[in-house]
């Protein structure tokens, strides 16, 4: 053996693999430290083929600002399991994917993986791999969305929602305290409530004549005269919009008044007009399937 366990210590040190992986490593590079690392990222690339087909709806939904304040990143990675999620290195790779985000605005997830990752030499695709050799699960850049201007971010539940908001506003007021407990309630607001649209004009019109049709069938099956079911429909897709459109919401801090007038209320307060123009909310593991793992099966498997 042409290696010393100085030298295993530091290609682990190095890489952040296993010690016996790192041993291996460096028997099959006869102690060549650069060639382990290579042949480490090449298992790297081996097992991430390995456990693509494994499923990972866990893992966290993150949002941040840059430092400047002008650009918001909401971005998604799942894990196979909730306890890596809380792992350190998973958090720190989650961090640099929303870096790099900021700083190079990538058009996709694809795009993204061919970046170079803020804070190192290696892209993001190759630190991908590396990670999923690290920590030993499936791990995947699912989404994430990108605003610039004047923006919001806000994680709720450790990282269980990730939601970021765009407002149009005058820099002056965006730069007051008034403005950023404004915004970050709005952003809280998103989280808590799960609105589907900004507002009514952006709900898709076919949305609109399929609630229409359900609504007008209530009413005949309810027995009201057909020339008055068109006020009744317009009455309850009133009460629709106050569900699925944010600006209609009531607010959640105060149900005497909607979203908006929440909206215009501050921005008499604070001298001038603000308008939210955009937001993204991402929830971790949405429409995922579930890993259901039967521990008495594994156990039985692992005995025999």
């Amino acid at each position: 053996m042409n290696f010393t366990a100085k030298d295993v210590a530091a290609l682990r040190e190095k890489t952040g693999c296993g010690m016996m992986d790192c041993k291996k490593a460096l028997t099959e590079a006869e102690g060549n430290m650069e060639k382990a690392v290579d042949l480490l990222r090449e298992k790297g690339l081996a097992a991430s083929v390995k456990k693509a087909g494994r499923i990972a709806a866990e893992g966290l939904a993150f949002a941040q600002v840059s430092e400047c304040g002008k650009v918001a990143v909401a971005i998604e990675v799942n894990s196979e399991t909730d306890f890596v999620a809380k792992n350190e290195q998973f958090q720190e790779f989650v961090k640099t994917c929303a870096d790099t985000v900021i700083y190079e605005n990538p058009a996709d997830v694809d795009a993204l993986l061919a970046c170079k990752a803020h804070g190192s030499d290696m892209t993001v695709d190759a630190l991908l791999k590396d990670k999923i050799l690290t920590i030993g699960e499936n791990i995947k850049i699912r989404r994430f969305a990108r605003y610039e201007g004047a923006v919001t971010s806000y994680v709720h539940a450790g990282g269980r929602i990730g939601v970021i908001v765009k407002f149009d506003v005058d820099e002056a007021i965006a730069a007051t305290e008034g403005f950023k407990t404004y915004a970050h309630n709005v952003a809280m607001q998103i989280a808590a409530l799960n609105p589907e649209y900004l507002d009514e004009a952006s709900v898709p019109a076919e949305r609109v004549e399929k609630e229409k049709e359900i609504l007008t069938q209530q009413i005949v099956d309810e027995g009201k005269p057909a020339n008055i079911a068109e006020k009744i429909v317009a009455g309850r897709m009133g009460k629709f919009f106050k569900e699925i459109c944010l600006v209609d919401q009531a607010y959640v801090q105060d149900g005497s008044m909607s979203v908006k007038q929440y909206t215009e209320s501050v921005g008499k307060e604070l001298g001038g007009e603000i308008k939210i123009a955009a937001y993204t909310r991402f929830e971790k593991g949405e429409g995922l399937e579930k890993r259901e793992d039967n521990f008495a099966e594994e156990i039985a498997s692992m005995v025999k």
